[in-house]
């Protein structure tokens, strides 16, 4: 695996293999204290972050190597115009990775055409975010044993939920999976995810109350009702408090049950569950340090490569104005291979234009 875009690049036995190494440094973190001795990663964050930032920045320490980048992009030349494709050219120079974050959708694969090392997607708009995935594949392997037979209840909102979708692509992959999709009408789960799941046979009902099906779930994926993605804020503070899980409702669930949440969290998970065994989202954003550790472990001993030139392969052309081609309009016109109709960076349908 050259790049990390979406969790699709991720085989099974890949992640198998991932996961043995995060158990190894999990076990022994002295042993891979020098493993990036000399290795440099560069963090771009254009749009805010705590944990997925800090965790990246965590693991590349703990491995020996060094860390440059920047979470305030008004600071850059991106201020004055430099463009996505000469930043990630620039700062393929200097580092042999990069983690890059964007409030645009298929950032990450359009850096990935530019650059001559790795490419790691830390969250795309309201796209993908496939590190997050590997965080909570790692928690569930870890409190549960294996990935798999599992009810999983994913509540909030499932529209913008870039860590909602790269789990259903990932847990897709492993058996017997039923989702209850949880959500108001007006946030529900995009129409690229519900065809993924017809087309890979997956069983998933989509439903509004959380109360009734607690009683289902071996796990609840809470996520945050995210302000930054509407364009009216009257629209936010409509349904910002429609998912409230606190220590009171939480009785209706198994004793076994995750609760999870990718974080930051706002009002949806009551201070009053943090003491409940079932409570599994600090530990997951620990996790998701080791498991990014062995990540960067692997991409950051990648050999450079310098890319080839990005030619569209469709007439066609991207509508969607959260897409990176909205901003970045030198970007070649790309189709998804499994779907001409599709925009390979965004997954949104393109039009003759």
């Amino acid at each position: 695996m050259r790049h990390l875009i979406s969790i699709e690049d991720v085989s099974v036995s890949w992640w198998d293999e991932l996961y043995r190494q995060c158990c190894d440094i999990i076990a022994r973190p002295g042993d891979y204290s020098l493993s990036c001795s000399g290795r440099v990663l560069a963090t771009l964050f254009f749009e805010p972050s705590t944990r997925t930032n800090f965790s990246f920045q965590s693991a590349m320490m703990r491995l020996g190597g060094s860390v440059f980048g920047f979470s305030e992009p008004g600071a850059t030349s991106t201020a004055k115009g430099e463009t996505l494709a000469d930043t990630v050219r620039m700062m393929s120079s200097y580092a042999d990775a990069i983690v890059i974050r964007s409030p645009y959708e298929g950032a990450a694969m359009a850096a990935s055409l530019y650059s001559e090392v790795p490419i790691i997607n830390a969250g795309d708009g309201g796209h993908f975010h496939p590190t997050q995935t590997l965080a909570d594949l790692t928690t569930i392997s870890q409190k549960r044993g294996a990935v798999g037979n599992l009810n999983i209840g994913l509540c909030g909102d499932l529209l913008n939920g870039r860590t909602v979708h790269s789990l259903v692509l990932a847990l897709s992959k492993f058996p017997n999976i039923n989702y209850f999709l949880i959500s108001p009408r007006e946030l529900s789960i995009p129409d690229y995810m519900l065809t993924h799941l017809k087309n890979q046979n997956q069983k998933y009902i989509e439903i509004t109350s959380l109360e009734s099906t607690l009683p289902q779930l071996d796990i609840l994926y809470m996520t945050r009702i995210q302000r930054e993605r509407f364009a009216d804020p009257k629209d936010y503070d409509r349904l910002k408090n429609v998912y409230i899980l606190n220590r009171r409702k939480l009785m209706a669930a198994k004793e076994e049950c995750l609760v999870m949440h990718p974080l930051p969290r706002l009002d949806e998970i009551a201070r009053d569950v943090d003491d409940d065994p079932r409570a599994a989202y600090f530990e997951q954003a620990r996790y998701g340090m080791f498991i990014r550790m062995a990540l960067l472990l692997q991409m950051t001993h990648l050999e450079r490569v310098a890319p080839g030139p990005a030619v569209s392969n469709t007439a066609l052309r991207c509508t969607n104005p959260k897409c990176i081609t909205a901003t970045e309009t030198y970007l070649p016109a790309l189709a998804r291979e499994s779907d001409r109709e599709s925009c390979a960076y965004c997954d949104k349908k393109m039009l003759t234009i």
